[in-house]
């Protein structure tokens, strides 16, 4: 088991979730945040900059998963690395966007 292999995997779930919000939300027509907004991150950008943004952090995490070492959902190191990056960066928006979209008051609907 080669630990940069894993620390590769990581960070594939890191950008795999956030891939997530940026292109779902481009797809549905709505603006998001993001790093190209003004404010930085607080500001909304347009649906297709979201979706290009994307796609972008897709590609990103298919070349750090499948291009670097043999990853194998069935070894449960590399399933547990790439899981890892998925929960740390899925509480990190939950976090960030949280406070945009009233995702961070307890009883909220």
């Amino acid at each position: 088991m080669n630990l940069m292999h894993l620390v590769s995997y990581f960070f594939g779930g890191v950008f795999f979730t956030n891939a997530v919000p940026h292109f779902v939300s481009g797809v549905r027509g709505e603006p998001f945040q993001s790093p190209f907004a003004k404010p930085r991150g607080q500001g909304l950008s347009s649906s297709m900059v979201n979706v290009l943004w994307g796609f972008f952090n897709i590609v990103v995490s298919y070349m750090l998963v499948c291009r670097v070492g043999d990853f194998g959902l069935k070894i449960t190191g590399d399933a547990v690395a790439f899981g890892l990056g998925i929960l740390a960066m899925g509480l990190l928006c939950a976090r960030l966007f949280g406070r945009f979209h009233g995702g961070d008051k307890p009883g909220h609907s």
